[in-house]
């Protein structure tokens, strides 16, 4: 227990305080414990500060009162001098770990150690066209750029009812699939892919999630989808977002079969 009056003894306090605080930061179980940590040895650096010009003032003061080891006033004096010096030394040196330490815990101070609402990045399908309903906003991007062909496509994107539909139905992603051949583009929000040469063209939009309820689904096989007759499923999913029916299209279904994720 400290003394507050026996500078020896709390120094020694001190000293075996400081040997179980390192033995005990070893590991922090909870991390947004440093906070406070920092935080006492910021104002245990001003408390040595202070000790450090006491224990200098101490010399200054009995400088002509001392020896040095071979009996002389004058080594005694030049000894305290020195040891005086020595201890602002050391204090000038404090000051500076104070500032470095103070900057630590302004910016330890804004880190959230345990975010429950972090959110983490993903990919909801919109639309997935093929044949001649592709190649029309294949013409489109090679006409006017890939822009344009994410605008014609954005029409698909009816919001939360779309953002239900790719729930509903699985069509979430980490990242908006690309398969062999397949380009891609982003614009905002929305990322497509498209490829002239297996006719298909894919829009996807972004979409956080608490990263609690975030999933790790299987790896997609990297194969391209087989070539189906979109024009009467597209209309089919376009249909049913608007009047409220099942939301997965055929066309998406299809695509499933095909890369072996129905059940």
């Amino acid at each position: 227990m400290p003394t507050f009056n026996n500078s020896a003894a709390d120094a020694g306090e001190a000293y075996e305080a400081l040997r179980a605080l390192a033995h005990a930061s070893r590991t922090f179980e909870d991390p947004s414990e440093t906070y406070a940590v920092i935080g006492d040895l910021l104002g245990g650096l001003r408390s040595l500060r202070q000790v450090l010009d006491q224990l200098a003032a101490a010399h200054l003061s009995r400088q002509h009162q001392v020896t040095d080891e071979s009996r002389e006033y004058r080594g005694g004096s030049v000894e305290a001098l020195a040891a005086a010096d020595e201890l602002h030394q050391a204090g000038t040196l404090i000051d500076q770990a104070h500032d470095r330490l103070n900057a630590a815990m302004t910016h330890s101070g804004r880190i959230v150690w345990n975010p429950h609402d972090r959110l983490v990045e993903r990919w909801i399908g919109i639309v997935f066209l093929q044949g001649q309903e592709a190649d029309k906003v294949l013409d489109l991007i090679d006409a006017k750029g890939a822009e344009a062909g994410i605008e014609h496509l954005s029409q698909w994107d009816y919001g939360t009812e779309t953002t239900d539909a790719a729930m509903e139905g699985g069509d979430v992603h980490d990242s908006a699939p690309a398969y062999a051949g397949d380009r891609q583009a982003e614009t905002g929000d929305y990322a497509m892919t498209y490829n002239p040469q297996a006719v298909h063209v894919a829009l996807y939009r972004r979409h956080l999630i608490p990263a609690e309820d975030a999933l790790n689904p299987p790896t997609e096989p990297d194969v391209p989808a087989r070539r189906l007759a979109p024009a009467r499923e597209t209309t089919a999913r376009r249909s049913g977002v608007r009047e409220g029916g099942w939301f997965e299209h055929p066309g998406v279904t299809a695509v499933k079969q095909s890369r072996g994720l129905s059940l």
